[in-house]
């Protein structure tokens, strides 16, 4: 049974893979913030899946999450969790939306991977999916800070697979452009023109599980 490590799981994407990756016979080690979907993630998934209230930007708080899976190193690590700023100027975000977004997006993903890889590194063997974004490839008004933030990841992959030892891969992986909350939060009621994550997760969930270490280094695009 392949364990997959899933950032963000309670919604959007993140839920979608979750679902694909239970029905493929995965084991999901996800984590999120809202109580009331991990709940139900936990009733309708027990174990050995498990649900963790886990803010990937406090570092205190991926550590104990990962402690508690030290013997079972994961197939996968996913690293799905990210926020996107109000759309607005870039001389208009908050100090506080600044920090969220920063925090989240980029150090987030830095957390989950410093806990995380060593027992993939000592088995010799897992691969590290950081979603990017066609923003992080790209750029548009508006959206300064989420761009800034995606380009980080893609930089951020490119160097991590230099570093690792052969039999690992990391990947900064675009998704594409999926109806979710945070699409709605830049394009209003035309995010609906796109697939939803339940369509979505139809190609990237068999594209995601056949990535390996030929995979290393490589930005890549859900088809």
């Amino acid at each position: 049974m392949r364990k997959i490590v899933l950032t963000g799981c309670t919604r959007g994407c993140g839920r979608a893979l979750t679902d694909f990756f239970v029905s493929q016979g995965c084991q999901v080690i996800g984590c999120g913030t809202n109580d009331s979907a991990l709940q139900q993630l936990r009733r309708k998934y027990p174990a050995p899946h498990s649900f963790s209230k886990v803010n990937v930007a406090d570092e205190s708080q991926v550590a104990s999450w990962a402690q508690a899976l030290e013997s079972q190193p994961p197939d996968f690590v996913i690293n799905n969790a990210a926020i996107i700023n109000p759309t607005a100027p870039l001389w208009q975000q908050t100090p506080a939306t600044i920090d969220d977004i920063l925090n989240i997006n980029i150090k987030g993903v830095i957390n989950v991977i410093r806990h995380f890889l060593p027992s993939m590194l000592a088995r010799g063997s897992g691969v590290v999916v950081n979603f990017s974004s066609g923003w992080g490839r790209s750029t548009s008004p508006g959206v300064a800070l989420y761009c800034a933030t995606k380009y980080a990841i893609e930089g951020l992959t490119a160097a991590l697979a230099q570093e690792l030892p052969k039999g690992l891969a990391a990947v900064a992986l675009n998704p594409g452009i999926i109806h979710t909350d945070m699409l709605e939060a830049c394009l209003g009621n035309a995010a609906s023109s796109y697939p939803s994550p339940q369509v979505w997760v139809h190609s990237a969930g068999p594209f995601i599980l056949k990535l390996g270490p030929t995979h290393n280094g490589k930005s890549l695009d859900v088809p």
